[in-house]
C-alpha cells in the first residue's frame, strides 16, 4: 500500500512538473512572438491625441496613444501611414505621413507636422486638440529594408521630407548588429525651418562613425558653417557615398527638389537601381 501511495505521489508530481513545463514553454513562445501591429492596411483606425508640442510657429509634434502601453504601431522601416481629416471647407482629405517613432517605442507613435497656410491636411492638424482622435490606415509604401542590405545610404532631404530619412536612420543606428553607414544632406530655406535638428544632432554625436549630416540653407544666418543655396552636384559628390552596387541614395523633398536631385544623380552616374524616392 505504501508503495502504491509513493507511486501515486510520483505520478502526481510528474504531472504537475509537466504542466508547469508546458505552461512555461507556451509563455516563452507567446513572449518571443513579435507583437501584433495596431495598424490595418484596409480600414482606418482611430488613435487618441495625448500630447501636442509646438516646435516652431508652423511645426508641432503630435503624440498618439496606441491601444495598450505595450502596443506597437507595426510600421516597417521606411514606410508611411495615411491620415484622414477635414480641410477648412469641411471636406475629407487624406495625406501620407511618416512617424518619427519606431516599433521600439511602445504604447505610442509621433508625427512631426509642418502646417502650411494653404495646406488642406495642415488645417486639420492646426485645429486638432488633445483628446481628439486621428483616423489612420497603413502601412503604405514601396520601400523595403533589411539590415545590411547596402554598405551605405546617401540621403537627400528637403523640408518635411526629413521624416522618412530620420525613421530609417534611427532604425539603422539603434540596431547594434547593423553596420550600415548613413550620409544625410538636409536642405531648408532658413535655420528655423530645420525639423528634428536636436534629434539629428544627437544621432551625429552618438554615432560619429556611422552617421554624417550636412545642413544646407537657402537663407542662412550670418554665422553658418553649412551649405548655402540649393543642394548642388558638388555637395552630393562631397557628402554622399560614391556610386557603387552596395550604395543606395534615398531622396524626399518638394517636387522641384526631387527633380533637380534626380538630374544631379544621373550626372554623377548613380544607376536607377541605386536610387529610391519616397
Amino acid at each position: 500500500m505504501e508503495f502504491l501511495q509513493t507511486l501515486d505521489t510520483q505520478i502526481l508530481v510528474g504531472a504537475v512538473v509537466a504542466i508547469i513545463a508546458i505552461g512555461a514553454a507556451a509563455a516563452y513562445l507567446h513572449s518571443s512572438k513579435k507583437p501584433k501591429g495596431s495598424l490595418d492596411p484596409e480600414n482606418f483606425r482611430e488613435f487618441k491625441l495625448v500630447k501636442r508640442a509646438q516646435l516652431s510657429h508652423n511645426v508641432a509634434k503630435f503624440t498618439f496613444q496606441l491601444p495598450t502601453p505595450t502596443s506597437v504601431l507595426g510600421l516597417p522601416i521606411g514606410q508611411h501611414i495615411s491620415c484622414r481629416g477635414k480641410d477648412s471647407q469641411g471636406e475629407e482629405v487624406i495625406k501620407p505621413y511618416t512617424p518619427t517613432t519606431l516599433d521600439s517605442d511602445v504604447g505610442y507613435f509621433e508625427l512631426v507636422i509642418k502646417m502650411y497656410p494653404q495646406g488642406r491636411m495642415s488645417h486639420h492638424f492646426r485645429e486638432m486638440r488633445v483628446g481628439e482622435k486621428l483616423a489612420v490606415k497603413g502601412p503604405k509604401g514601396r520601400f523595403r529594408y533589411q539590415p545590411g542590405q547596402v554598405r551605405a545610404f546617401g540621403m537627400l532631404a528637403g523640408g518635411s521630407g526629413i521624416t522618412p530619412m530620420f525613421q530609417v536612420a534611427r532604425a539603422i543606428l539603434e540596431n547594434p548588429k547593423d553596420k550600415t553607414k548613413v550620409h544625410l544632406i538636409y536642405a531648408n530655406v532658413s535655420y528655423e525651418d530645420i525639423l528634428l535638428k536636436e534629434e539629428l544632432d544627437g544621432l551625429a554625436t552618438n554615432y560619429p562613425d556611422r552617421f554624417k549630416i550636412y545642413y544646407v540653407l537657402n537663407q542662412p544666418p550670418e554665422v553658418w558653417d553649412g551649405g548655402v543655396g540649393f543642394v548642388s552636384k558638388d555637395m552630393i559628390q562631397t557628402h554622399c557615398p560614391a556610386p557603387a552596387p552596395d550604395v543606395q541614395i534615398l531622396r524626399c523633398g518638394p517636387p522641384p527638389m526631387n527633380k533637380a536631385m534626380a538630374a544631379h544623380l544621373e550626372a554623377l552616374e548613380y544607376a536607377p537601381e541605386m536610387q529610391f524616392q519616397f
